[in-house]
Order: structure tokens, then sequence, then C-alpha cells
């Protein structure tokens, strides 16, 4: 048995309207919501990145897109959609790590609630879910206060010899 790991990136620009804000599955009250034809849910959405990039089946995209017109807008089922593809491939999850930049909101409040939510989804304990914020100092437009940028790493353990695409 061995690991194997890929990384997720995801970013979205604030929205003037009033859309709610959702980050890792959990509400953001009194906070601006994303631009996305989704819930715009920028955490689960690299997240999601994440786990295609280790199964190689892209589910933002095409697959997404088409659950978003079918009236699916929780960004919750695209990465429970992408885990499925985890024991087709002889794969099991076994670490997330998150690293969020924005100016606004705080997230550090949230981030224990954020890590039992993923956990929860993703079928492991919310221990194995590290999550990070940065301001990134001011250096971006994420930093500046004008959307949210997420990078996430899966890491699975792969159950056979073979790992096959």
């Amino acid at each position: 048995m061995y690991t194997i790991s890929a990384v997720g990136q995801d970013s979205h620009r604030f929205t003037e309207g009033t859309k709610p804000l959702i980050l890792g599955g959990i509400r953001f009250d009194g906070s601006r919501g994303l631009e996305a034809n989704s819930d715009g849910d920028v955490v689960l959405h690299a997240v999601t990145n994440a786990v295609s990039g280790l199964t190689g089946v892209n589910i933002l995209g095409r697959i997404a897109d088409e659950m978003c017109v079918s009236g699916i807008t929780d960004s919750a089922e695209y990465l429970k959609r992408a885990l499925q593809e985890l024991p087709l491939k002889n794969m099991r999850l076994v670490h997330i790590s998150i690293s969020i930049e924005c100016a606004e909101p705080k997230i550090s409040p949230y981030i224990n609630s954020m890590k039992e939510k993923i956990g929860g989804l993703c079928g492991i304990l919310p221990l194995h879910v590290g999550i990070t914020a940065t301001t990134g100092e001011r250096l971006t437009a994420f930093g500046m206060g004008e959307g949210i940028a997420v990078t996430a790493i899966a890491t699975a353990q792969c159950l056979h010899e073979q790992y096959m695409f």
C-alpha cells in the first residue's frame, strides 16, 4: 500500500448581491457571497478538484455544470460525486490540507466547524482535515478583499499494488 497526493485550486470573486457566503459547507452570516452558478463554495470546489486530481476524473466543469443545470447547486454534491471515483480506482482518502487566502471574512472562528463538515463529507476524521488561512499580506486581489482563493491537497492510500487510471 502507498499514498499519493493531488492539488486542487479554485477562486471566486465576491458578488454584489445578497447571496450567502458558504465555505467548507458552513454558512458565514454577515458576509458577501461568491459569484458562481452554484453556491460558490470555493473551499469545497478546491477539495473537489484535489480529489479529481487523485482519480483523473474531472468533476468541476461538464459534470458539475450538468448537475447545476438540473438544479443541484450545493457544492457538497459535487464533492460527493468526486469521492465516488476513489473506490473505483482502489483508493481511500486519508487527509486533506486546505489553505484559504482572503482579506474577509475572518476564517479562524469557523475552522473547527469546517473541519467537522468536510471530514464528514469525506469519511475521514476532522483531525485529518487541516485548514489554514492567510490574508497574503494584501499582495493579491484576494488579500485586498476582492474574493477568496483556496488551495487544497488531498492524500489517498492506494489499496492495491497497481495504480490505474
